[in-house]
């Protein structure tokens, strides 16, 4: 690993333990999504992570307070990292293909339906109470 590449593995650290601390599944490589998504059957929330400041430090603790606050929530609470495991985010932006590339961005699925989709400009300037509102509308819908 580059000198480049080890440093950035520490700096993101601790945001993907913000989410995998609190019940987050991460998956790091394309074959982890492309099985999870294969076998996907109920429904899943996805954070689409970021080292974006202006809004992944929105995003990260909106999302964790939406999931341990919904009685009604997906049955399978996931993240991928994007500028960090690209592929895993690629495979998954493959699922995703009516949305442009967002990140940070947010999506709950039901099968291989996306039901809900939160992309970066709607976290950007937006209250960590009203992203969390948005997600938890979005698993009411469900």
């Amino acid at each position: 690993m580059n000198a480049y590449d080890e440093y950035m593995k520490g700096i993101v650290k601790p945001m993907r333990e913000e989410l995998t601390s609190n019940g987050f599944t991460e998956l790091t490589t394309g074959e982890e999504v492309e099985s999870f998504m294969n076998e996907l059957n109920d429904t899943a929330f996805f954070v689409i992570n970021s080292v974006c400041g202006c809004a992944a430090g929105l995003a990260r603790p909106s999302a964790v307070q939406a999931v341990i606050e919904s009685e009604k929530k997906p049955a399978n609470i996931m993240t991928v990292f994007a500028g960090q495991d690209k592929e895993a985010t690629s495979t998954l932006r493959e699922y995703l293909v009516d949305f442009p590339p967002s990140s940070p961005s947010m999506a709950v699925f039901k099968g291989k339906e996306v039901v809900g989709f939160i992309p970066r400009e709607q976290i950007e300037g937006s209250t960590p109470e009203a992203i969390k509102a948005r997600i938890q509308s979005i698993f009411e819908q469900m």
